[in-house]
């Protein structure tokens, strides 16, 4: 059975340049990125040479600063590039998020040095970046990573294991969050680690119910020498940096549950115009038409949160429960459109020749990866309620 093409979407694209930006990635998504997506997820195949080609053509780098070879685009044009890499395959899209996040510590703390010697490799250089802060004893507890850092002149040996950790084992470079101090967040330093370093191994990877395409696993630091000068902002700092770079990464999540939602309604929308019962497009019934059009509006209602999140970034001011709220609203309402997609395509939704079932499975880490949508919950009750409220 054919099924008709994507959706149009209506995009918020400030400037003529951003508009071609959009135009690019369309085109590439239908040209490079669609076509394959079903059946390297099914062989569990990671796409390296499309992240080189993104790489190069400057498209893991848009909100970075240009100096430094970035596209200097605002947060919400990236998020609806990524939103549309998404609705293809999230693979795609989930990566250059994570990409995104491993590289906002040094771009974001890096020394003017830093920033020079490490940024226009990591930004347009073919490289691929992962972040390292849960473990296998501290997931939504990040503070009580055990992972040390012990400082020997200009050294640092690092020991310990990382978990979940997305391009495991294939990651150029790895943001890495240590103990150097004490016990709690303010014990914590972050380390830029390359991904080739003697001591850096990763575990045999996980294996996941969707996204199998994205290497998932524990990466191991068994004595890793680390130069001081890899390490990103002042011993003790690394907490702070890496709840700023979730802030942003959570609104990366919004956007790709976004564009797995639009993925499985633009499937489910393409087979109620064909699928033909009692004589008619199944389209025409009314039960099927209110579970389209209540997926429409989940999907809009969250694109407009994570875009109206992006602002406030862009702008300079506080976003953290904008983009908790954004994170969770997104991914629930992911998980419920795509769910809902199956159900439309009936049989045909429970089997692989559709992708509603693949939507629905990658749905469900987006709830779950950079903050449980509970522990998301607790974020936005503190910003209402007060810390001392919010612990309760």
């Amino acid at each position: 059975m054919a099924v008709r093409g994507p959706l149009p979407v209506e995009r918020e694209l400030p400037t003529e340049e951003s508009r071609d930006l959009l135009a690019l990635v369309r085109e590439l998504v239908r040209r490079e990125i669609a076509p394959r997506a079903a059946e390297e997820e099914e062989a569990g195949r990671f796409p390296r040479e499309l992240f080189t080609a993104l790489s190069q053509s400057g498209l893991l780098a848009l909100p970075y600063p240009a100096e430094y070879g970035g596209g200097e685009q605002p947060y919400g044009v990236y998020l609806q590039v990524l939103e549309e890499f998404a609705a293809a395959r999230l693979t795609v899209g989930l990566g250059t998020s994570v990409h995104t996040l491993a590289t906002h510590a040094v771009a974001g703390y890096g020394t003017e040095g830093q920033c020079k010697e490490f940024l226009p490799a990591i930004l347009g250089g073919g490289l691929l970046g992962a972040y390292c802060l849960s473990e296998p004893g501290s997931g939504s507890d990040a503070a009580a990573l055990t992972t040390r850092a012990v400082r020997d002149g200009d050294t640092w040996t690092l020991t310990g294991t990382k978990a979940w950790i997305t391009h495991a084992g294939i990651a150029d470079f790895y943001t890495v969050l240590a103990r150097t101090g004490g016990p709690g967040p303010g014990g914590i330093t972050a380390f830029l680690v390359p991904g080739d370093a003697p001591g850096v191994g990763a575990a045999p990877l996980e294996r996941k119910m969707g996204m199998k395409g994205s290497p998932t696993g524990l990466v191991h630091f068994d004595g890793v020498r680390v130069p001081d000068a890899r390490r990103i902002g002042e011993e003790g700092q690394g907490f702070a940096i890496a709840l700023d770079a979730l802030d942003s990464g959570r609104l990366g999540i919004a956007a790709c549950a976004i564009g797995v939602a639009q993925g499985a309604l633009d499937t489910a929308h393409g087979y109620a115009l064909e699928r033909e019962q009692f004589g008619r497009p199944v389209a025409d019934f009314q039960g099927l038409r209110f579970m389209l059009a209540d997926m429409a509006t989940q999907i809009a209602a969250g694109r407009a949160l994570y875009l109206a999140a992006a602002r406030r970034r862009d702008a300079g001011l506080p976003f953290a429960q904008d983009a908790a709220m954004a994170k969770l609203f997104c991914t629930d309402a992911a998980m419920r459109v795509t769910t809902d997609a199956v159900q439309a395509l009936g049989g045909y939704g429970y089997t692989a020749d559709f992708p509603a079932e693949r939507y629905m499975r990658e749905a469900k880490v987006l709830q779950i990866v950079e903050g449980t949508n509970q522990i998301q919950r607790v974020v936005i009750a503190r910003h209402l309620l007060g810390t001392e409220a919010g612990r309760a």
